[in-house]
């Protein structure tokens, strides 16, 4: 698959800053296919779709170490270990949220 995406293509199409893409090489999560002949880091849509999974775990809590995790070669135990203790949390968060959600009723 030939690369085609710079770096500021890349950011572009994933609505992400260039900064982003930078952080996410140096956590290990994404880098670069190739190097143009002036030496431009180049990215394949393989590459976009990865960024676009990184994007979306991150959005939905998931550490960077996490998505580390989730991106490299794991058993299906581990990657159902590491969704079933983000729900817990995201479940946890939604109780507290619902208490004050009462309290504030309460008060109102």
């Amino acid at each position: 698959m030939p690369a085609r995406f710079t770096i500021g293509e890349l950011a572009k199409a994933s609505s992400v800053p260039t900064s982003t893409v930078r952080d996410y090489e140096r956590a290990g999560l994404l880098r670069p296919t190739a190097r143009s002949t002036a030496n431009y880091r180049l990215y394949t849509d393989e590459d976009l779709q990865r960024l676009r999974f990184v994007r979306a775990a991150q959005a939905t809590g998931f550490t960077l170490e996490d998505i580390g995790h989730l991106l490299r070669p794991a058993s299906c135990h581990r990657v159902q270990r590491l969704i079933e203790e983000r729900l817990g949390r995201v479940e946890a968060h939604m109780k507290e949220l619902r208490h004050v959600r009462q309290v504030l009723r309460r008060s109102h």
